[in-house]
């Protein structure tokens, strides 16, 4: 039985929300999605479901978002500059929108009596660690201003709390595979994508340890997060990973799931060796949540949107690329 019937998805038009959002109406609920869709149209296939309100709007303006807020259930806060060298354009900008508009939302989801907040966080929040399973319990060290703001907004949410309604914070690990709104800066994606345009893939160094979660498997994260009784995730905190793999490792991979002999790997040496394994014991023990989809099935829903034609100039398309669009984009901090 579905508990929660209306559901704001902020950046439900991004890479993870372009695939969550179709998914939650598939099973029934209502969606609203906020998003400056700044990379087109990705919720197109499912515009005209009667189930969806689209908004374009800025996370940053209280006006706009108290009214996306109002009269939904829940909330999952997916919006975000979400990676580290757009934090390098624009230092400003990433604070603004991913802590500074953060208070906002939280203000927004008690004046309309929201029932839970669901807060995407992220598994870089642990830093770099030398021990080989990184557990909730783990002392955060963050390095780069993301990952920063975000344990700065899950600091604010225990401190501050939302009143009645109920929150929960999920840290994903790297996230892979296609999505309506592709992304082509993260590691399994763009080791996919040069391997089927250029036939080589570079490694800049090679052993570090990321941990992986296929994007099939984070949109039923998130389902399983609107479901769970209050009393198994209230003001917790969950990683999602699944696969902990060296980038040598993904680049072998991706060779071999592709079943190109002309695709070359080439190592290339690299001062950042961060390197980090996530432990998602706690979210199957507690919410009985385990993987399903792997690595290797990531690389092949992007090897098979690529020949389907989904990608318009791969490499070079800032569609793609997060900072690229951010660019040519000139939003203010």
């Amino acid at each position: 039985m579905v508990r929660f019937k209306k559901i704001l998805v902020t950046g439900g038009a991004g890479y993870v929300g372009s695939a969550l959002v179709p998914a939650l109406l598939k099973v029934g609920y209502t969606v609203r999605a906020l998003d400056l869709y700044l990379y087109g149209d990705p919720l197109k296939d499912v515009a005209t479901n009667p189930q969806l309100e689209q908004v374009k709007g800025d996370l940053r303006d209280q006006v706009v978002l108290d009214k996306a807020v109002q009269g939904c259930d829940a909330v999952i806060h997916l919006a975000c500059v979400s990676n580290d060298p757009s934090f390098e354009l624009d230092p400003a900008l990433g604070k603004s929108i991913n802590y500074d508009a953060f208070f906002g939302l939280m203000k927004a989801v008690r004046k309309a009596r929201v029932q839970r907040l669901i807060y995407a966080s992220s598994s870089s929040v642990y830093g770099l660690r030398e021990e080989p399973d990184v557990r909730e319990e783990t002392p955060c060290t963050p390095l780069t201003d993301y990952s920063k703001y975000k344990l700065m907004c899950e600091d604010a949410l225990r401190a501050d709390g939302l009143g009645g309604a109920e929150y929960v914070i999920v840290r994903p690990a790297t996230v892979c595979g296609y999505a309506p709104r592709m992304r082509l800066d993260l590691s399994v994606n763009i080791l996919t994508i040069h391997a089927l345009v250029k036939k080589q893939i570079t490694v800049f160094g090679g052993s570090q340890l990321r941990p992986n979660i296929n994007i099939l498997d984070m949109v039923d994260v998130y389902k399983l997060l609107l479901e769970a009784p209050k009393e198994k995730i209230q003001g917790d905190v969950f990683n999602a990973g699944y696969e902990n793999l060296s980038l040598s490792r993904i680049a072998e991979m991706v060779k071999n799931q592709l079943q190109d002999p002309t695709i070359t790997i080439k190592v290339e040496p690299t001062n950042d060796l961060r390197s980090y394994h996530v432990n998602s014991d706690k979210i199957a023990r507690i919410l009985g949540f385990r993987a399903r989809h792997t690595v290797e099935q990531a690389i092949e829903s992007i090897h098979k949107a690529f020949q389907e034609g989904k990608f318009q100039d791969p490499l070079t398309n800032p569609l793609y690329y997060n900072i690229k669009t951010m660019q040519q984009a000139k939003l203010g901090g």
